[in-house]
């Protein structure tokens, strides 16, 4: 009996020793390509594609139209009006008369035309207004520059979103590329399982654990190849194009390390288009105060014409024909005295609107200080996060690499080698994100600091 299990026992250990031994390090090296379908998209041509269909940014442009030919016709307003009319009164009629005074016969008369045609010329120039068409001509041309940094803050915003919405494509393929490395760990665990309990240095309960642990690998595997789909069908859309659309992406995420927060500081208060918006906005009620004033200053006019009336009577009447011309010409001048104090309402309304926006900037300026501060610092501690998940990540590797020769030979339990597989998994799985949270906060600092065009890599 005894000579039975020790020939059991020593053919246990042969087959077990007999499994491959090489290293799984090299499944878990960072960086490893992951098979994908279509072309290579790069992030330039993302961004391109991005700027060059995005609907929010055609909006924002033909709302810059717009405001440009507002400007443009802003400056009829300092040329006169001209004015031409013309009016022709045509009368068809028949008389039936008879006189009084008996001596004369009943006049019957059919068919009578009576024609009036009087054309005229007008010109009204408008000398002054209180300057309110200078103050309107510099409001509308304030305006334009309101939508230009609208346009600049949306092609920010889209670029901002494509690279963000790229590398998380990125983080999703590496995440992938992590479960089906612990899922190639799980499968040799698996087959290992299997020939120990056929040769019944095993139970049958590590077997079925091993193909639990092999089942749930397989569960996690499949969930992310769904966010995969999703990341891509996300970035598709924002590249306005079929959702469908296979492409490829490098791997790799690289995060910049020198950033200087003075500079942002700099940039921010200089170049942010959102702050530039705000205080243009606070340019455009002053100016509306301005107008508002102009309402209380005379109007003057200078009004002329020329007016040509001809007259054709048919009737025998008056006068049966004329021609008439003349020519018009006079200075109209109007004060407002008294408007049941609703200049005085206007004019304290535009102040209270000031007054507004001139809040508004001041909050604008300081929520985008804090958001920058605060992702600054998140900036930085992801990169320190980086730096201790990169050592974390080697160590479970290492113990991974323990962990598996221990279980293979016996010495340790497959709870044991599942903790230590799942260290690792969560190891790099941590590791992954502190990079993609990283290069995150790095886009939006730079999206903050209007740097994002010139330094998107």
């Amino acid at each position: 009996m005894r000579f039975f299990l020790s020939l059991s026992l020593c053919l246990s250990f042969l087959t077990a020793w007999a499994q491959p031994t090489q290293s799984l390090a090299p499944r878990l090296r960072r960086n490893s390509v992951v098979t994908q379908e279509g072309s290579t998209l790069t992030l330039q041509e993302a961004i391109s594609a991005a700027l060059d269909k995005s609907y929010q940014i055609r909006i924002f442009k033909s709302q810059e139209q717009i405001a440009r030919t507002d400007f443009k016709t802003a400056k009829a307003s300092f040329f006169p009006f001209v004015t031409g009319n013309l009016t022709n009164n045509n009368n068809l009629q028949n008389l039936r008369q008879e006189f009084l005074d008996g001596l004369r016969p009943p006049q019957n008369l059919y068919g009578i035309t009576n024609r009036n045609t009087q054309v005229g010329l007008g010109v009204n120039w408008m000398v002054f207004n209180g300057f309110g068409n200078f103050i309107t001509y510099d409001r509308l041309g304030e305006v334009v520059k309101i939508s230009e940094a609208n346009t600049r803050a949306s092609i920010e915003t889209t670029v901002a979103d494509v690279a963000t919405a790229y590398y998380d494509v990125i983080r999703q393929l590496q995440q992938l590329l992590s479960l089906r490395q612990a899922l190639d760990i799980s499968r040799e665990r698996l087959e290992l399982a299997r020939t120990n309990f056929e040769v019944g240095t095993r139970s049958r309960a590590d077997f079925l654990t091993a193909q639990v642990d092999y089942n749930a690998d397989s569960s996690a595997l499949v969930t992310q190849q769904q966010n995969v789909r999703n990341s891509k069908i996300f970035l598709n859309t924002l590249l306005v194009r079929d959702p469908a659309t296979e492409f490829a992406v490098r791997d790799t995420i690289i995060v910049r390390t020198d950033i200087s927060l003075d500079q942002l500081r700099q940039s921010l208060g200089a170049n942010n288009p959102q702050l530039i918006a705000a205080s243009l906005n606070r340019r455009v009620a002053d100016l509306n105060v301005r107008l508002a004033r102009s309402t209380r200053l005379p109007v003057v006019n200078v009004v002329g014409g020329y007016n040509f009336t001809a007259i054709n009577n048919q009737g025998g009447f008056g006068v049966r024909s004329a021609r008439n011309d003349a020519l018009v010409y006079g200075v109209q001048a109007s004060v407002p005295i008294f408007t049941g104090f609703n200049q005085r309402r206007l004019i304290a309304n535009a102040q209270t609107s000031a007054l507004i926006t001139e809040y508004q900037e001041s909050d604008q300026r300081l929520q985008l200080q804090q958001a920058l501060e605060q992702t600054y610092s998140q900036y930085r501690n992801n990169l320190i996060l980086v730096n201790l998940e990169l050592e974390s990540f080697k160590i479970a590797n290492q113990n991974v690499d323990i962990a598996f020769e221990r279980y293979r030979v016996g010495n340790s339990t497959p709870v044991e080698f599942r903790d230590v597989q799942r260290n690792a998994v969560a190891a790099e799985t941590r590791l992954i994100n502190a990079e993609f949270n990283a290069k995150v906060a790095e886009i939006e600092l730079l999206r903050l600091s209007s740097q994002i065009l010139q330094q998107t890599k």
